[in-house]
């Protein structure tokens, strides 16, 4: 398959890029600074900024005819939501949800009168729950998730088939270039919440990108694929407490188990 990534020059989106060339489709690797994707070795690179439309043309362009678009390029959006800026929440929508709905626009109607695609969309566990200091980032990963929901159902009828990643914990983790701490009084809540992880990844840390790599090309290779793929231990367990637990339930739950006094 020709499969175009976005955000490909580092972690999830390198990875996928690198699990796919080897298991012999066409990558077309893509990211806003062509430069970082110099050494990786797929078919192509090509420059791709998901926020904004004319880049986005010109990529999906020059890539050619795709069988598949992995959307994974995004941006973390960390800081309590009580003077959060509006301007950085939009952005975080803007490359989060809008970018993969940009490249969806892009390849739809060509899929859709060939009768084949496959869309695949890098959610989250923030895609199913919201997590404290991390409400942007979640609030494009829930609305992510309901996008890849009505594209489903509407493009499944065309031969189109959309599969929803939901990665948990994974190393080494996004960038985080533009934290907005807010407020003195949410320090502890950060100092709580950043000693967290260890305790839903456990000893062994956080599983290195290439799970979600190989999440992705076994999606992309197996047509049976469900909607929804869960990657992780931790994803698996937190989702499944999730659909099962009341709201309290699961909020005692997970404040026990990360020890939140907050």
């Amino acid at each position: 398959m020709r499969v175009l990534v976005t955000g490909a020059s580092r972690a999830i989106g390198r990875a996928t890029s690198e699990v796919l060339t080897s298991r012999g489709h066409q990558v077309v690797a893509t990211a806003r600074n062509v430069n970082l994707l110099a050494d990786l070795d797929v078919h192509q690179v090509l420059t791709l900024d998901v926020s904004d439309g004319e880049s986005v043309a010109a990529a999906i362009a020059e890539a050619g005819e795709l069988d598949a678009v992995v959307n994974n390029a995004g941006l973390t959006g960390l800081g309590p939501l009580e003077d959060f800026p509006l301007a950085d929440f939009t952005r975080v929508l803007d490359v989060n949800t809008l970018g993969p709905l940009r490249l969806a626009q892009a390849v739809v109607p060509g899929w859709r009168e060939r009768g084949s695609g496959v869309l695949v969309n890098i959610s989250s566990v923030q895609g199913k729950i919201g997590t404290p200091l991390e409400g942007a980032y979640a609030a494009s990963k829930h609305a992510l998730e309901a996008l890849s929901d009505t594209l489903h159902f509407e493009l499944s009828h065309f031969g189109i088939r959309i599969v929803i990643i939901e990665p948990g914990y994974i190393a080494p983790g996004m960038k985080h270039t533009d934290d907005h701490l807010g407020p003195g009084i949410y320090a502890d809540l950060h100092a709580q919440w950043d000693a967290s992880t260890s305790s839903l990844v456990g000893p062994a840390g956080r599983p290195g990108p290439e799970l979600v790599g190989n999440a992705v090309a076994d999606a992309l290779e197996d047509p049976r694929t469900p909607l929804r793929v869960e990657v992780g231990n931790d994803a698996a367990m937190v989702l499944e407490l999730r659909r099962t637990l009341s709201d309290a339930e699961f909020e005692a739950t997970m404040r026990q188990a990360l020890g939140l006094t907050w």
